[in-house]
C-alpha cells in the first residue's frame, strides 16, 4: 500500500472513530507499528491530526480570544445568523449562547413581534440594546473572558429557572464520533446545562469546525435538534453527520 493510501485510510478512521490507535492500524494492514507511527508524525507535521501517545486524535481548533474573533465576521456567519434568526417565532423564549456567529443571530432578529432572549453573554445583550421588541434576560456569574460569557454556580442556578423554547449553541469543534466540544471545562458544563433546560438545541457550524475536537466535551451530536451549515459545504463532508442521525439545514 502506498503512503498516500495509508494516510487517506488513517484520516477515514479518524473521522469515523474519533481516534487512531497505531497498533490496531498496523495489525489490520499487516505493517509494522513504526511505519504507522512515521505516517502519523508526518501527518501531524502537515496539520492533519494531533499526535498522541499510541496514536492520534482530531485536531483541536485554535482558540483566539473574543476581541480577535469579533473582528472577523464572514459572509457565511451572517447567512447562518440570518437563517437562525428566522426560526424565532412570536412569544417564544430563545437562549443565545456567546460567540461571534450568535452575535449575527442577534443582529438579524425580527423587529416586528415580541419575544424573549435569554443570554449569559453581556456582548450578546449589548447587541440588543436598541431592539424594539426583544425582552432581554441577562444571566450573571463568573465572567469567562475568553468567550465573554458567565459561568459558575450562580449562572448554573439562574439558568435552571428558565425553560427556553430554543437554544442556539456555540461550539469550537464538531466531530461525528466525539461530538460537540469547546476549550474550557466550566463553559462546556454551562452549555450542556442550557441544552438540558431547552426544548430544542441547534448548533451553527462553519467549515473549520467540522471533523475537529476540542478538549472539553459538551454533548453527542445526537443530543441536538439540528446543525445549520453554509450551503457551499460539500455533501461528502456532511455524510458522517447525516449517518449519525443529525438533521442538517444548509443555507
Amino acid at each position: 500500500m502506498l503512503t498516500s493510501q495509508r494516510k487517506t485510510l488513517i484520516l477515514d478512521i479518524l473521522r469515523r472513530d474519533g481516534q487512531v490507535i497505531a497498533k490496531t492500524v498496523a495489525d489490520d494492514l499487516g505493517l509494522s507499528e513504526d511505519t504507522i507511527r512515521r505516517d502519523l508524525r508526518e501527518m501531524a507535521a502537515e496539520k492533519l491530526l494531533k499526535r498522541v501517545h499510541g496514536g492520534a486524535l482530531p485536531l483541536s481548533p485554535e482558540l483566539p480570544d473574543f476581541s480577535a474573533r469579533q473582528n472577523v465576521s464572514s459572509e457565511a456567519k451572517r447567512q447562518l445568523g440570518a437563517y437562525a434568526a428566522g426560526m424565532v417565532r412570536p412569544g417564544r423564549t430563545v437562549f443565545l449562547d456567546g460567540g461571534t456567529t450568535n452575535a449575527e443571530i442577534a443582529r438579524h432578529l425580527p423587529r416586528d413581534f415580541p419575544f424573549t432572549i435569554v443570554t449569559h453573554s453581556p456582548t450578546i445583550a449589548g447587541e440588543l440594546e436598541h431592539h424594539p421588541t426583544a425582552e432581554v434576560i441577562l444571566i450573571g456569574g463568573k465572567l469567562y473572558k475568553h468567550s465573554m460569557v458567565a459561568t459558575g454556580a450562580v449562572a448554573m442556578a439562574a439558568i435552571s429557572l428558565v425553560r427556553p423554547d430554543i437554544f442556539f449553541l456555540g461550539v469550537t469543534a464538531i466531530h461525528p464520533a466525539r461530538g460537540l466540544s469547546t476549550g474550557d471545562f466550566e463553559e462546556a458544563a454551562i452549555k450542556r446545562h442550557i441544552a438540558q433546560c431547552s426544548a430544542e438545541t441547534y448548533v451553527l457550524a462553519t467549515q473549520e469546525k467540522l471533523d475537529a475536537a476540542s478538549p472539553c466535551h459538551i454533548l453527542p451530536i445526537t443530543a441536538v435538534s439540528g446543525m445549520i451549515v453554509p450551503s457551499d459545504m460539500t455533501e461528502e463532508s456532511l455524510v458522517p453527520y447525516r449517518s449519525a442521525g443529525m438533521p442538517i439545514f444548509a443555507v
